[in-house]
């Protein structure tokens, strides 16, 4: 089983997360954020990754540091569970729809991190999720996990799809790419 465990602990965030590749999609979140536990439950059924996300962090300030530690937490954790990535696929690409949104995610597992983000989010907050973290937390993980990553809105008019979009074809895509 490729699994790994990380705890990162600094001023702002105390997360323990653990992540398995060859998992059945459960999971068991809470990062303090709902928006962020919704969207990682959500990642963990689509791409059959089992994922389990404790952290307490400085959200009375706002959710900006539990959202991108926890993004670099879960790129490490995907590293590390790779090891030395020996035959696995390496890319993967998933077109998925929303309701009214489409979005793209196409990535490498390369080594060499990189993240190219397009989206057109027209409002600032999803519930109390502020809507510019999602970019935050994708940048994170790609940043950590050492993949490029490719992530682009094709359309989409309501922010919450377009997000959650970009979280399942960014789960669709890492689960073709690790495969055997």
């Amino acid at each position: 089983m490729r699994t790994a465990e990380i705890k990162r602990t600094t001023r702002e965030t105390d997360i323990d997360l653990a992540f398995c590749l060859d998992g059945s999609g459960r999971s068991e979140i809470s990062s303090g954020v709902g928006f962020l536990d919704h969207m990682l439950t959500l990642f963990s059924a689509h791409g059959r990754f089992d994922l389990r996300v404790k952290c307490v962090g400085d959200t009375w300030v706002d959710g900006h540091h539990s959202v991108e530690d926890i993004g670099i937490a879960l790129g490490e954790a995907f590293r590390n569970a790779l090891g030395d990535k020996a035959g696995i696929t390496r890319y993967g690409s998933a077109i998925i729809p929303m309701d009214e949104a489409l979005c793209f995610c196409s990535l490498d597992i390369s080594g060499r991190a990189f993240l190219a983000y397009n989206a057109q989010l027209t409002n600032e907050k999803v519930g109390k999720f502020d809507t510019c973290l999602a970019e935050e937390f994708f940048r994170a993980f790609a940043f950590n996990s050492g993949i490029t990553l490719h992530l682009r809105e094709e359309y989409g008019k309501n922010d919450h799809h377009i997000i959650e979009a970009m979280f399942k074809a960014l789960a669709h895509a890492l689960k073709e790419a690790v495969s055997i």
